[in-house]
């Protein structure tokens, strides 16, 4: 049987941290002119690294009421930062757009790899089991 964990690895991970950095940077960008807005982002590569480590089986986590979100402690690692920028605005945005675009732009390009990467994974599979 295929264990589906095997084949997508850390890119399941991957995939849902660059989704999540696409809306963190999307709402710098739709923020960009809101007097006192600080720019956030976060690590990709740490939020990563704390969504593949070894969890501790230890932790139990339990709703007290039904309407509370569920949490992933897999994407717990998640650590949203402010943004110092290079030329702070009179009114206090700290959005630098050229920044933010770039930003999101090699994030989105990263995003559309790694769906890409997953893609091929499950043609590979599609195939294999047409061959049987």
């Amino acid at each position: 049987m295929i264990s589906f964990d095997k084949v997508v690895g850390v890119h399941e991970n991957a995939l849902y941290l660059r989704n999540q950095r696409l809306k963190t940077l999307s709402d710098n960008l739709a923020n960009s002119d809101t007097p006192h807005y600080k720019a956030k982002d976060f690590n990709f590569n740490q939020a990563l690294k704390n969504a593949t480590a070894p969890v501790d089986r230890d932790i139990h986590l339990s709703r007290t009421n039904a309407r509370h979100i569920k949490l992933s402690v897999a994407f717990s690692g998640i650590d949203l930062k402010y943004r110092n920028p290079f030329q702070p605005a009179l009114d206090g945005n700290t959005v630098e757009l050229e920044v933010e675009q770039a930003k999101f732009a090699e994030n989105a390009m990263r995003y559309q790899a790694t769906l890409s990467f997953l893609g091929k994974k499950f043609s590979g599979i599609k195939n294999a089991f047409k061959d049987e």
